[in-house]
């Protein structure tokens, strides 16, 4: 497997080299920090300080100069060749073996790899869902869960850093807070590493339940979507659609459980992990969570629940409708619907 890792790991690399300015200074900065916590072995309870990453870092970058223009690598295991972005040839082999394999295609189509201990493979409602435990090659980004070709993948070692980053932004600016809520109902302060295992444990469900709630929207919504947001530009309304479709996916099928599990701290995570557009775009979805916050009573979500559902896919299917009359060009129309269009 040595090879087989080495490979897939120089895959992530190249990946790296040709997709890490898409980051801001200070997102960058800060998954490189992960991405050397990574490599090192080093425990969250360990404070990294900036000299500790600076000499990695410059050769990371060094590296990535002499990598960005090469093909990524096929995976070759016992002696056969593969296509790196052929999943399922791939973990044919390996997953009796205990590991797991994915390559994929994120956001603005920056590829994604990682191989790992396969902990868990299970269906639901038609739909393979993978979990996988320690990774032994990964890229930068690393994100906790994708649902690639109809299968789920959940990445128990990335969701765990991807909440230590939350924690860390909220150390930043201590503020009282739907994210500091969330973070203050486990032990940090105490024993970091099990603090994120117990908040890991409780968050991987509602990730779960996200990417389902992708498959339910991507059948509603066609691969046109896909098309649509590979097509047009960066831009607010690129922002605007991946939120819709984030919405639209939740309101299928993650509010229903945050509602019925009734655990105070995810419901705390949930509103306050939300990125700034989902924010922006459903003022109302924030105000019942404050209604929640206030009282107690989780009928203010709960009834929010049906009306956004037919709410997000009627403005999906709009936006759809502008994509296929203007193409490239339908950036300006896109955000002026949605400006008109908050729930």
């Amino acid at each position: 497997m040595k090879n087989v890792i080495k490979t897939v790991q120089k895959n992530c690399d190249i990946a790296d080299a040709r997709h890490a300015g898409n980051f801001t200074l200070c997102v960058y900065l800060l998954k490189m920090r992960e991405m050397y916590r990574w490599e090192q072995g080093i425990s969250f309870n360990e404070v990294i300080g900036v000299d500790d990453v600076g000499d990695w870092l410059t050769a990371r970058e060094e590296l990535w100069d002499d990598l960005e223009e090469l093909d990524y690598m096929p995976v070759e295991i016992e002696g056969i060749s593969y296509d790196a972005f052929d999943n399922e040839k791939i973990n044919a082999v390996l997953n009796p073996q205990g590991f797991i394999y994915s390559a994929g295609l994120g956001i603005r189509c920056r590829p994604h790899f990682f191989i790992a201990k396969l902990e868990n493979h299970y269906q639901r409602d038609g739909v393979d869902i993978f979990i996988s435990g320690a990774e032994y090659a990964r890229d930068m980004a690393a994100p906790p869960a994708m649902m690639q070709d109809g299968l789920i993948f959940i990445r128990n070692e990335s969701l765990r850093r991807m909440l230590w980053e939350k924690v860390e932004e909220w150390r930043m600016s201590p503020v009282d807070s739907p994210l500091g809520r969330a973070v203050e109902a486990y032990d940090f302060e105490g024993d970091t590493e099990i603090a994120l295992d117990k908040m890991a444990a409780v968050e991987s469900s509602f990730i779960i339940e996200h990417e389902l709630g992708e498959v339910l929207a991507g059948k509603r919504l066609g691969e046109q979507w896909n098309e649509m947001l590979n097509t047009l530009p960066r831009s607010t309304a690129e922002i605007m659609l991946r939120a819709i479709r984030d919405h639209l996916a939740d309101a299928l099928t993650t509010l229903e459980q945050v509602v019925a599990k009734n655990n105070p701290a995810s419901i705390h995570f949930y509103f306050g992990s939300m990125m700034a557009m989902r924010k922006k775009i459903a003022p109302k979805l924030m105000e019942a969570y404050e209604a929640w916050y206030a009282s107690g009573d989780l009928k203010h979500i709960a009834d929010i629940i049906e009306p956004s559902r037919q709410h997000w896919e009627q403005l999906a299917q709009q936006c759809l409708q502008i994509f296929i009359e203007k193409g490239a060009n339908a950036t300006d129309d896109i955000e002026n619907l949605v400006e008109k269009s908050f729930l």
